[in-house]
């Protein structure tokens, strides 16, 4: 029953997140990678992450018999870890979404906006495809959704409401994601079928990250606050290191206060979740 939950879950997270970006570009919101439409969804997105992290999958992991200080430990090497991965680009997610801003801008005429994107604080994006026919986004695609997987099902297996919490998290912050890199591949594709196919068939990698965390925590049950505390280690990197920082510009009143609210959503959202599900399982 957990297995059949977290592959469904992961394959929401996973390919949903792809489907439901193409939709929203369709809709002409992601028309503008740089513009307040995706600035609100990547607002959301980052509470959404911060709020399952702080509030749901360490709180579980510290109700274990682990010492606070083996977490915390944890949590410091977990978040040294993600970095070094992103340094090494195996970690593809703030790099390409940037560069897919940047390509967009590029594609549709708009020197200025590539140029303020590209100097926009902590990222650096190249106004041209990637080589290698994007096959570099979805190397790194298919690496971070299957450790995205490896996630959900430690948070499954630890608690249902916990799972559902999880996987709508990852779906927030891979929307925003899928958007840049279909922006990526449609430079470098034949057509809009085959890049959606291309992220698609990277966002099922999801699954089978699920899967074999569903195997590997099962087998280490003793070291679930363990997986929980990496898990939430991800979920704090990509929000600090990659999210937010693209949101760090500057922005009229009216602006910053509209990024807030949907911050606060994305928290909003998380905690209504997690409530509903919890009084559905009692």
């Amino acid at each position: 029953m957990v297995l059949i939950a977290i592959i469904a879950a992961t394959l929401a997270a996973g390919i949903g997140s792809v489907w439901l970006a193409a939709w929203l570009m369709h809709t002409r919101l992601g028309a503008r990678p740089g513009g307040a439409s995706a600035r609100h969804l990547l607002s959301m997105a980052a509470g959404a992450l911060l709020a399952t992290a702080f509030m749901q999958l360490l709180p579980e992991a510290f109700e274990g018999h682990v010492g606070a200080e083996s977490l915390f430990a944890t949590l410091l090497v977990g978040l040294v870890f993600f970095f070094l991965l992103d340094k090494a680009e195996l970690w593809h997610h703030g790099h390409e979404h940037s560069q897919a801003a940047s390509v967009a801008a590029a594609h549709a005429g708009h020197a200025h906006a590539a140029h303020e994107h590209a100097g926009d604080g902590h990222h650096h994006g190249h106004a041209h495809p990637p080589a290698g026919g994007g096959w570099t986004v979805l190397t790194g695609d298919s690496l971070h959704c299957f450790g995205d997987g490896i996630m959900i099902a430690s948070a499954f297996l630890a608690d249902l409401r916990l799972g559902l919490v999880a996987a709508l998290s990852v779906l927030a912050h891979e929307v925003p994601h899928h958007m840049g890199d279909l922006v990526v591949l449609r430079q470098s594709s034949a057509s809009r079928r085959i890049a959606l196919l291309k992220v698609s068939l990277a966002g099922a990698v999801t699954a089978l990250g699920g899967i074999a965390g569903y195997f590997l925590v099962s087998q280490l049950h003793d070291g679930l606050p363990f997986f929980l505390t990496v898990a939430a280690s991800s979920f704090i990197y990509v929000a600090l290191a990659d999210l937010i920082p693209q949101l760090q510009r500057h922005l009229s009143a009216r602006e910053t206060v509209q990024q807030i609210v949907w911050l606060l959503l994305g928290m909003g959202m998380v905690m209504l979740v997690s409530s509903v599900a919890h009084s559905h399982a009692h």
